[in-house]
């Protein structure tokens, strides 16, 4: 999954984000279609998106919030990266002042993407079901999203898939926020990997094989003779 320049991006898109276009705050509007395309298409363009970011910095009154939130979302699912960071640190600390009178809202939307992508990041997987169906507003953020769930189950496979190759049933179940038949046919059918009773089957890979290491130490004479001087001067 290559979310900072997907292949994807159509060429009007790619001329804005590459030239001097960038800076024109009548791009704006496309950049902003683009954003609503990437969330109905299941895929994110990192670099278009934070181009965005940076005309909202530019030009505040065409600030956007609900896009603002869109981008932040579809950087969640490219975990584990740096990509919500770098969305995150272009939007206007103004704007996510918890004093904001312009919108009280997104502040407060914001705190809990950044919960959630915490724990992503982290590897809480257990945690980040918990806390996505613990309130409403995340369902809000998150329901523009195509497919919200289905990519972030699928990223947690794949980085299961790179440090197993057996686990747990029950482990793998709150990992992904699922249990009984459904959690059997997304590991069998979407991730293509075998329960065994109570355990699952993950095929080798080049990320989860057992690599054989070596382990060399190159030691000439001169070494040797250095140690040994050494030694004689100590005791002389």
């Amino acid at each position: 999954m290559d979310s900072e320049d997907p292949q994807e991006r159509p060429d009007v898109i790619n001329s804005i984000i590459n030239g001097l276009e960038r800076y024109n705050p009548e791009a704006v509007g496309n950049l902003e279609d683009y954003v609503h395309h990437q969330c109905e298409h299941q895929y994110t363009d990192s670099n278009a998106n934070r181009t965005l970011l940076k005309l909202y910095q530019l030009n505040p009154d065409r600030v956007k919030d609900e896009v603002i939130t869109n981008i932040l979302v579809k950087a969640l699912t490219c975990f584990p990266s740096p990509q919500f960071s770098l969305a995150l640190h272009l939007i206007s600390p103004a704007i996510l002042a918890p004093a904001n009178t312009r919108n009280e809202e997104l502040p407060e939307a914001v705190g809990k993407l950044r919960q959630l992508n915490d724990q992503l990041q982290g590897a809480h997987y257990a945690r980040f079901w918990a806390t996505l169906d613990s309130d409403d507003l995340y369902a809000d953020l998150t329901t523009d999203i195509e497919g919200f769930e289905e990519l972030i189950r699928t990223r947690i496979a794949t980085l299961v898939s790179h440090a197993y190759r057996e686990i747990e049933l029950s482990l793998l179940e709150q990992w992904l926020g699922m249990e009984g038949d459904a959690a059997k046919k997304f590991i069998t059918e979407t991730a293509g990997w075998a329960v065994n009773g109570g355990m699952v089957q993950i095929p080798k890979n080049p990320e989860n094989e057992a690599k054989k290491s070596e382990v060399r130490e190159d030691v000439n004479v001169d070494m040797f003779a250095r140690v040994i001087r050494r030694a004689w001067e100590d005791t002389v």
